[in-house]
């Protein structure tokens, strides 16, 4: 998600270095007065800076200034992009809602759940992912906007795959047509986010994903 950039020492300056190199072969374009160029590779730079520094500091801690020194820019170039470092993590936040999960389709309801489980329980159990999320739960509490983009990226994202697997079900016949959605979320969703992320179990018990496969794709089946 790094990516290579180069910036004056000041941190002013993003404009393209090629530019330079090229202007004696082709006129340059001139950005319209008072415009700023926002280079895409400083902009990806500062977002992982971002997840890193929650991770190591967490959100009261962190300041644009630590961001700007992990991303290797000034802070003039975070403040182009965000007015303040909460604008920033309600931005970060709600794209991972827009990106969500990829939605499985391996033909049968235990595949999909299994193939989601895994995906799931990867991300969840991340270095960065495992200190970040409790991290902005606890800020929620005090944050009404960032629980508001909590609740957006922690439901939409699983809410999408998990309707779409149980509707892939439906089709196949292998649960009954109508059953209750919310509990549906409920019962694909809780027992793995309750064992990584609220008692942060640092290991998963052997076979687990697959025993929870299993009793997730009977309780569904049950409904």
């Amino acid at each position: 998600m790094l990516c290579r950039m180069t910036t004056n020492p000041d941190g002013k300056s993003e404009g393209n270095a090629d530019g330079a190199a090229q202007g004696s072969q082709q006129p340059r374009r001139r950005a319209p007065a008072g415009a700023a160029v926002l280079r895409e590779d400083v902009t990806e730079a500062i977002r992982s800076a971002v997840f890193e520094e929650l991770a190591a500091v967490g959100y009261a801690r962190m300041s644009i200034e630590g961001i700007a020194r992990r991303a290797g820019v000034g802070k003039t170039a975070v403040y182009r992009r965000w007015r303040s470092k909460l604008h920033l993590v309600l931005d970060l936040v709600s794209a991972i809602a827009v990106q969500g999960l990829p939605a499985p389709d391996t033909g049968t309801l235990e595949g999909d759940l299994r193939l989601l489980y895994e995906v799931t329980s990867r991300a969840l159990r991340h270095p960065v992912a495992s200190q970040v999320i409790p991290d902005l739960q606890a800020e929620a509490a005090r944050n009404p906007d960032i629980a508001e983009a909590m609740q957006k990226a922690l439901r939409e994202g699983q809410e999408g795959v998990a309707s779409g697997i149980v509707a892939a079900a439906e089709r196949r016949g292998e649960v009954r047509m109508g059953i209750d959605d919310e509990l549906a979320l409920d019962l694909i969703s809780g027992p793995l986010y309750w064992r990584s992320v609220v008692i942060r179990d640092p290991k998963l018990p052997k076979d687990y994903l697959e025993k929870l496969t299993r009793a997730t794709a009977a309780a569904l089946k049950a409904l």
